[in-house]
């Protein structure tokens, strides 16, 4: 590892809508130390609060106009891989919406790629079909989960989909009635499907 490598080396995860540059997800990430104030490391970039921390995007000002100009960039190219603002940019197009993963110049590249291909099928797994803007936003609560399996604080954790999936996907084991579903039918498989998401969703507001 160089000198100016990190542990904490994403600096953004973006889901944007690529006709009209809109956001769908945005995840902006400061280091613990560099945080201006407890509580602003990793936070959504819809509730980030304008600080004086040393991230590059501190508030939702500097993070959309950023946002707007990486389209623009990325609209015009046809790698999956650029310098931009004086970061390096991983993305990829699906359907209607473009996802990136932003790092630093310090970063390993193939490093951000495998974590931007790790999102990727693991949403393709998640929905078992197209990637699209609808579909992430009526599935907002599993982007979210899968994105803090991936990265946390900005740290590389996970980048295998199928474990990805297996964690997002994994039905509650308490506080659910059962009594009524077969969970040998189809209709149950997905009733179970439904009752996991909306307790994972919940774990996921509590910070468990």
């Amino acid at each position: 590892m160089s000198p100016g490598m990190s542990l904490y080396s994403v600096t953004a995860i973006l889901i944007l809508s690529s006709e009209d540059g809109s956001r769908i997800f945005t995840k902006y990430y400061t280091p613990p130390h560099q945080a201006a104030a407890p509580g602003a490391a990793g936070m959504s970039s819809l509730s980030t609060p304008a600080s004086t921390s040393q991230s590059p995007y501190p508030d939702k000002t500097s993070q959309t106009r950023f946002e707007k100009a990486l389209l623009q960039k990325t609209a015009k190219q046809t790698g999956d891989i650029l310098l931009f603002d004086s970061r390096i940019v991983l993305y990829k197009m699906e359907s209607d919406v473009a996802v990136y993963v932003v790092g630093s110049l310090d970063d390993n590249e193939i490093m951000l790629y495998n974590m931007l291909l790790a999102l990727r099928d693991s949403l393709h797994l998640l929905f078992k079909q197209s990637v699209d803007k609808r579909t992430i936003i009526e599935n907002y609560d599993l982007v979210s989960l899968a994105v803090d399996e991936i990265c946390d604080d900005g740290v590389v954790l996970e980048t295998d989909p199928t474990i990805i999936v297996q964690r997002c996907s994994k039905a509650p084991s308490q506080d659910v009635n059962l009594s009524r579903i077969d969970p040998f039918s189809e209709q149950g498989v997905n009733n179970l499907a439904q009752l996991g998401k909306a307790k994972l969703t919940d774990w996921l507001r509590q910070g468990l």
